[in-house]
């Protein structure tokens, strides 16, 4: 038995390991922790969606996270460099009638949005300059006579923040059933250097005018930072995923797939500190197997 630098034990025999089925070992993983999740209560949910680049992989490819905050499940596909086709497996296994997908510009891609609203799903997805028609259709919008639609101060002992949302309905635009663009302006003081950064960020939507309220909105794109606190960072902090030496055949995607599950299961404990779950658990072999429901 040996311990790759993620943490995890796991056997000598990786060429059989290596063999899996990646996409099947997300489905199990996506199906146990939904069934051990609290039912999500009435209303829209939303699923936050975002790139990962795998770089302790051979293929250096891109993986999709996707986190629903009703099970804390985080899903990944297997290194690729054609993020579409990364895309739409590990939301195969997921229930879409009815979630909002929330969805980096790397994955604004018509077939993307075609995909959702066929699988009943609502989308709000960012929208940049490397999509320069639709971009500049909604950046050249007149926001400043469009009326504020969510007003949202943040002041600490190191900055002030101040984020400002308005919306616009459209009759149509080059998007798979977009109703409404998105304009975000952004305003962070720190108080230590004294600098200010002023940042505009555009997105589109599916949700017809008046589905949600504006802070509803501005609740869900203000929490697509999840993806990177809830997993990203645990991934290059805690499991130091860019250092492992795991690299053969479809081991980086199995192992990816564990950790989702180590995550998954201590979120929904309760656990907000990752490393520190993990070494609560490795102290006794019986906690990990009470966790997965093998073990009174």
């Amino acid at each position: 038995m040996s311990t790759f630098s993620s943490g995890v034990p796991c056997s000598r025999s990786a060429e059989g390991t290596s063999r899996f089925d990646g996409d099947a070992l997300d489905r199990a993983i996506g199906a146990f922790l939904t069934a051990r999740a609290t039912p999500a209560g009435p209303g829209l949910r939303a699923i936050a969606a975002d790139g990962i680049g795998l770089r302790g992989s051979r293929t250096h490819g891109t993986l999709l996270a996707a986190i629903a905050p009703a099970t804390s499940w985080p899903s990944a596909r297997s290194p690729t460099r054609a993020t579409r086709s990364a895309f739409r497996p590990p939301l195969d296994s997921v229930d879409l009638t009815g979630p909002v997908i929330i969805a980096d510009a790397l994955n604004t891609q018509h077939a993307h949005g075609t995909y959702l609203r066929e699988r009943g799903a609502h989308y709000i997805a960012q929208v940049k300059a490397s999509h320069p028609g639709l971009f500049d259709r909604v950046r050249r919008l007149p926001w400043r006579e469009i009326r504020l639609a969510h007003y949202d101060r943040t002041r600490t002992h190191r900055r002030l923040e101040i984020r400002r949302l308005k919306v616009a309905a459209f009759a149509h635009l080059e998007y798979p059933d977009a109703r409404q663009a998105l304009q975000v302006v952004r305003w962070r003081k720190d108080f230590t250097s004294g600098k200010l950064t002023i940042e505009r960020v555009y997105l589109i939507t599916s949700l017809p005018p008046d589905a949600v309220t504006g802070a509803q909105l501005a609740d869900w794109i203000r929490g697509h930072w999840k993806i990177e606190n809830l997993l990203h960072h645990v991934r290059d902090r805690t499991f130091r995923e860019d250092d492992s030496k795991i690299h053969v055949g479809h081991l980086p995607r199995i192992m990816a797939g564990l950790r989702n599950l180590a995550m998954g299961i201590h979120r929904q404990d309760g656990h907000t500190n990752i490393a520190a779950a993990l070494r609560h658990t490795a102290r006794d072999w019986r906690r990990p197997l009470a966790a997965l429901g093998l073990a009174g």
